[in-house]
């Protein structure tokens, strides 16, 4: 195999790039040639993304993170308010986008330089996706979008920001997986509102600080194949129990 740079970025937290690998007889030019979305590639070449020489993902396979999508919907009632940290290659956010019962999807990406590349059709597949009305690409921490918006207000969060806990792209996302960010996580949720937490590895600390704070977590496997390797990457799911109404006090003369 043979990689060309697409593009390369440098931010506070490092290098950001997109790099289209091919076949050592497809290396002609720089621009990424294609690549099937929402699906395996089934051409030789695919758009890959790296930050900080860490493969994060790619587009040939990205099965785990469409599951990661389907599955959330598949548990939230009324997801009709989605946030998504991470925008990645955007397969995660276009799936959720794909059911018709969400108005509205804020995605929270750090690095400013990819959701440009997406907005320029560096990533082919970008202007499209951002084209969906309601789409909002916020260029941030999604842990300040979440300290900043309103307490129950949104029915799913689906957190992709690196490759887990035990796989750290920046050290500072380790707050991620932490108990007092998944506080504020299940206070942003609705009733019966859902997060998912995408890991490359089932994470036995992630899961304790899901249970401690939601009181359960489910924790689901999907097979993958990575550049020849059969591997296996993994949800972490919780879900905001639903508010019991109020039992009306019982008349005593009810019992007679």
């Amino acid at each position: 195999m043979t990689y060309v740079d697409v593009a390369r970025a440098t931010s506070e937290r490092g290098e950001v790039v997109l790099r289209r690998r091919a076949a050592d007889d497809d290396v002609t030019t720089t621009a990424y040639g294609g690549g099937h979305v929402g699906g395996h590639v089934g051409g030789p070449t695919v758009l890959e993304l790296r930050v900080n020489g860490v493969f994060v993902m790619d587009s040939a396979e990205n099965a785990s993170e469409v599951a990661m999508a389907r599955v959330a919907l598949e548990r939230c009632p009324t997801p009709r308010t989605v946030l998504v940290g991470g925008l990645g290659l955007g397969f995660t956010t276009h799936e959720v986008l794909a059911d018709d019962r969400v108005e509205r999807v804020v995605v929270a990406e750090i690095e400013e330089a990819l959701v440009g590349w997406f907005r320029d059709g560096t990533v082919p597949h970008g202007p499209t996706y951002l084209a969906d009305e309601r789409l909002h690409v916020h260029v941030g921490d999604v842990r300040q979008v979440v300290a900043e918006s309103p307490p129950a207000s949104v029915d799913l969060v689906l957190l992709d920001v690196d490759n887990g806990p035990g796989f750290l792209v920046h050290a500072g996302n380790s707050l991620i997986y932490q108990g007092p960010f998944l506080r504020q996580v299940h206070d942003l949720l609705r009733p019966d509102g859902v997060v998912v937490v995408w890991s490359s590895t089932d994470d036995e600390a992630l899961t304790d600080a899901l249970t401690d704070v939601f009181g359960t977590c489910t924790v689901e496997s999907h097979p993958v194949r990575l550049q020849d390797r059969d591997e296996q990457y993994w949800l972490h799911l919780a879900q905001r129990p639903a508010q019991r109404l109020a039992q009306r006090p019982t008349d005593p003369r009810e019992t007679r």
